[in-house]
């Protein structure tokens, strides 16, 4: 995706705020959780920076957390054009859901989620092809377009939309309740923006 149609839309990536498994480092896929007070406190500050898109289109994960993060940041009260997406939830850990990297590790020290993927859960083939069908429903939405999701499904779709490496995504940090830009830039696919967390 390194050279785009000048209409292409601009895609804002927001993570989710806090849970009680991002604050200590274990694996949320499919585990729903709602946001803990600070994640409710974070989805509230990205209100006024939020506030100053005009989006046309919001996408959300089905997770509780994601919807709550959209909730809270006032988009949703914009009453704009908006639905739950099946391919933004996180990626399916299976048996490492729950898990912290250093609890996976303990078990196999050269694991990374960007090279080995999830046993039992989506490997990077399948991620890779879940981010791919997603762009390609955004390539023919218009517009700033919010994606509400999760730490890992949005830098896989970073990357795939930069037309770089899965394991450029362990370099390329998202914190709770951040912000990340992809856009044209003279034409190519570009990264923007990336991690802004208000406070």
């Amino acid at each position: 995706m390194s050279h785009a149609s000048e209409d292409a839309p601009t895609l804002w990536l927001v993570r989710h705020g806090e849970t009680a498994w991002s604050r200590s480092g274990q694996h949320t896929g499919s585990t729903d959780l709602s946001l803990t007070e600070e994640g409710c406190a974070q989805a509230k500050r990205l209100a006024p920076v939020l506030a100053e898109i005009e989006f046309s289109t919001v996408l959300m994960s089905p997770r509780m957390r994601a919807r709550q993060t959209a909730e809270l940041s006032g988009v949703l009260a914009r009453e704009l054009p908006t639905r739950v997406e099946e391919d933004l939830a996180e990626w399916d850990y299976g048996s490492y859901e729950g898990l912290t990297s250093v609890e996976i590790k303990a078990r196999r020290p050269a694991w990374s989620i960007w090279n080995d993927g999830a046993p039992e859960g989506e490997s990077t083939a399948a991620i890779i092809a879940r981010a791919d069908r997603l762009l390609a429903k955004v390539a023919t939405l218009r517009g700033q377009i919010a994606l509400f999701g999760h730490g890992h499904i949005l830098r896989v779709l970073a990357l795939r939309y930069l037309s770089w490496p899965l394991v450029f995504g362990a370099q390329l940090g998202l914190d709770t309740a951040s912000i990340g830009k992809l856009g044209l830039l003279a034409g190519r696919a570009s990264l923007l923006g990336w991690n802004r967390s208000p406070r």
